[in-house]
């Protein structure tokens, strides 16, 4: 098949390889036309250089994948592309958008006549060799004509992707993939900083993540990541212990709470990340003054 994907980051440019290596024909776009020159160079990826490149380069129906950032830039494209297709083109959104904002957008490109799929994509930069999980939403008619993309795009033609639901559905179940991604990533932390913390035993943390990687009930994926990080620098000496947050892990504790849902380790690991970005707890230093107050418990002053 041939399609367009608009965004050529590295997940982006990953997937144009990954389709090409399938025998898929691929037009790529990036506002950087020396990122488009060098996927195509590499390639033989069709080179566009604006929206409307993109679209004189396929043939209706058109499929354009956008792989862009959540929120302005994605509602730019998908606004901008709505007035360039055609009826019965249809717009992949593979990024991490809001799941009400895709419901939206969806209703839009309805009353164009552009059908519009969202694609929870996960895989990351492991995505060109391992293959990308894909939560699909939108018509069930839409997903099957696309079939032969998602099926290359995945770890295997029958695993890992598959339509969830309709429009919005897709990006829905990423969101709790995220926000579990979250607790998962939490707890690992927590357990080897408490492993660590056990200074007489001296116990080689490397060494218990390759323990667990094989046959234990708590291996995984980031377990397998765990142990390289470990491997290279044991005492993560050359990283600061501030942690970002793509905004997916406070849309899964916001719909909880509209949904009366108890999401305890997801909301706390959400809050742990904010408590990594802070130089010194004003929180913190009013418990140690009111502990104190009531029982002269000692103070650590500054220096």
């Amino acid at each position: 098949m041939k399609l367009a994907i608009v965004g050529l980051g590295k997940m982006g440019g990953n997937m144009a390889r990954r389709l090409i290596k399938g025998d898929h024909q691929v037009v790529g776009f990036n506002r950087s036309k020396d990122v488009t020159e060098q996927i195509a160079s590499e390639t033989g990826m069709l080179s566009a250089y604006s929206l409307e490149d993109v679209v004189s380069l396929l043939e209706a129906p058109r499929i354009v994948w956008i792989m862009v950032p959540a929120g302005d830039a994605t509602e730019n494209a998908v606004l901008a592309l709505s007035g360039l297709l055609s009826p019965g083109d249809v717009i992949i959104d593979g990024g991490n958008s809001y799941f009400t904002d895709t419901v939206r957008r969806a209703e839009l490109l309805e009353s164009h006549g552009i059908h519009f799929v969202d694609s929870g994509t996960s895989g990351g930069i492991w995505g060109l060799t391992e293959g990308y999980s894909l939560m699909l939403g939108g018509k069930q008619e839409v997903v099957s004509h696309l079939k032969p993309i998602f099926e290359t795009l995945a770890p295997g033609p029958e695993r890992g992707w598959g339509r969830v639901g309709p429009n919005g559905a897709g990006h829905f179940v990423k969101m709790v993939h995220n926000g579990i991604e979250y607790g998962l990533m939490e707890a690992y932390a927590e357990g080897f900083e408490l492993i660590r913390a056990k200074k007489e035993f001296d116990i080689n943390l490397y060494q218990v993540a390759e323990i667990w990687r094989h046959g234990s009930v708590v291996r995984s994926w980031l377990l397998d990541l765990i142990s390289t990080a470990l491997k290279e620098d044991p005492e993560l000496s050359s990283i600061r212990g501030w942690i970002a947050d793509s905004g997916e892990g406070r849309w899964t504790v916001f719909e909880a709470i509209n949904s009366d849902v108890p999401v305890p380790v997801i909301a706390i690991s959400l809050f742990q990340r904010f408590v990594s970005r802070q130089e010194e707890s004003y929180a913190a230093k009013l418990i140690a003054a009111m502990r104190h107050q009531f029982g002269g418990h000692d103070l650590k002053k500054v220096e």
